[in-house]
């Protein structure tokens, strides 16, 4: 297991183009777009990058493919051509314009390798080879998709995609991106996008049957908030591999409470203690784990192939600090396991219909939220010049939270990403050594 905390030296120049705006290439529906109560809690835009260099094609024509790629990809899946408003209900939905997304070539004086280490975020220098809305206050504001398409001297290029989460989950982007790819190089697409997000309307009257604590505000005992306002926000990523992650199950199950467990629970149950104990919260702060589970085979009937849209739901874990740094590693595994087999069609349909009572969204005070990207086959994409030579995140979408990328061969191991204010980071970090 190692730790990631690259600073390069070499300033990253990347020279924009103006933005140019692309349309479906045929005439789509327009009109609004409802978005169902899954969408309304993930308003915020995610900012990734993917890096390709071909031994046998140059970058020349890697704006013209992606964006001609691009406008024939809008025709099957155009609300990503709309724009976000408020509907009459005060929830957000889209209006279908059709005026399409932000597309934007650039320039780099450098070769490609400089882009550095895309485990560890970097918002200074990746977010360089993304293209954001100058003057965006919110997304409201913004595009539901830009693109940028950078070039660099050696031939190779980085496509750099900003999208409001609303509009997608993890699952639902990288089934965009890869159709959009296959597009690229002119195969049809394998599966069509099914846009009627209305099976995951609420039900009426509103019936809310289970208590939903991912929505719990918590007391902020330990001056956490002071804590990360005070200090420098240090960015790391730790490598898990496999024989680490074996390690975690086997402790997990030694004290025989527990038959088995998943790299998922071991993992999120061993990094949520450790975070506790490195921001030193007091014993009795409440503290909740909060994590999306995937909804598509847990609703009944199972939300339908090509769903286009969000089916995950947020499910949580809640005790105090002390409880879980005093109780064996097992306590902590079990209420991770807990949380995921609480997610049933009863529960999420709760939960839909919890927001349309109470309009709530989760609170992340005393709260980690793990994003966990290690099922996502984003490094299979491929626009004509192979599988990117890698892909991540621009930066994490808040300091509560913690991403879990696959990493090495066969996927086998786990990078987790975090971060945390210095003195908590160094803290972190000799526990996670330790173990």
């Amino acid at each position: 297991m190692a730790s990631t905390n690259i600073s390069t030296i070499d300033e990253l120049h990347v020279t924009q183009g103006e933005p140019i705006r692309v349309q479906p290439a045929e005439e789509t529906e327009k009109g609004l777009y409802f978005l169902s109560n899954l969408d309304q809690n993930i308003a915020v835009p995610m900012r990734t990058i993917y890096c390709f260099k071909s031994e046998s094609r140059g970058n020349e024509e890697a704006a013209h493919v992606i964006k001609d790629a691009l406008s024939k990809i809008l025709v099957p899946y155009y609300p990503m051509a709309g724009k976000l408003i408020i509907s009459t209900e005060g929830k957000l939905i889209v209006d279908n314009t059709g005026e399409g997304a932000v597309f934007v070539e650039a320039e780099s004086d450098c070769d490609i390798d400089k882009v550095g280490d895309l485990t560890k975020p970097d918002p200074h220098r990746l977010g360089k080879l993304v293209y954001d809305t100058p003057g965006a206050k919110n997304i409201l504001e913004m595009p539901l998709m830009t693109v940028q398409v950078t070039k660099f001297k050696c031939g190779g290029f980085t496509l750099g995609l900003n999208m409001i989460h609303c509009m997608k989950d993890g699952l639902c982007a990288m089934e965009f991106v890869n159709a959009w790819a296959e597009t690229a190089r002119g195969l049809d697409l394998k599966t069509p996008p099914f846009l009627d997000r209305t099976i995951l309307k609420s039900r009426d009257p509103p019936k809310v049957e289970f208590q939903h604590h991912e929505f719990d505000e918590i007391e902020d005992l330990s001056n956490t908030e002071k804590i990360y306002e005070g200090e420098n926000i240090i960015h790391k990523s730790f490598l898990f591999n496999p024989e680490k992650l074996d390690s975690l199950k086997k402790k997990a199950t030694e004290d025989g409470v527990l038959k088995k467990c998943s790299t998922f629970e071991a993992l999120s149950a061993f990094v949520w203690r450790t975070r506790t104990s490195a921001l030193k919260m007091h014993p009795n702060q409440q503290t909740k784990l909060l994590f999306a589970v995937d909804g598509r085979p847990r609703f009944i009937p199972p939300i339908p192939k090509g769903y286009f849209g969000n089916a995950i739901v947020l499910t949580n874990s809640l005790c105090k600090a002390n409880e879980l740094l005093e109780n064996p590693f097992s306590f902590s595994v079990g209420l991770v396991h807990k949380a995921i087999d609480m997610v049933t069609d009863s529960y999420m349909r709760s939960a839909i219909d919890y927001f349309e009572v109470t309009r709530a969204r989760p609170s992340l005070t005393g709260t980690l939220l793990i994003t966990t990207w290690t099922k996502l086959s984003f490094d299979t994409t491929d626009f004509g010049w192979g599988e990117p030579l890698c892909s991540g995140p621009v930066t994490l979408p808040n300091t509560e939270v913690i991403l879990f990328l696959s990493h090495g061969q066969g996927r086998k191991g786990i990078s987790v990403l975090l971060g945390l204010p210095a003195s908590a980071m160094e803290r972190f970090e000799e526990l996670v050594m330790i173990e």
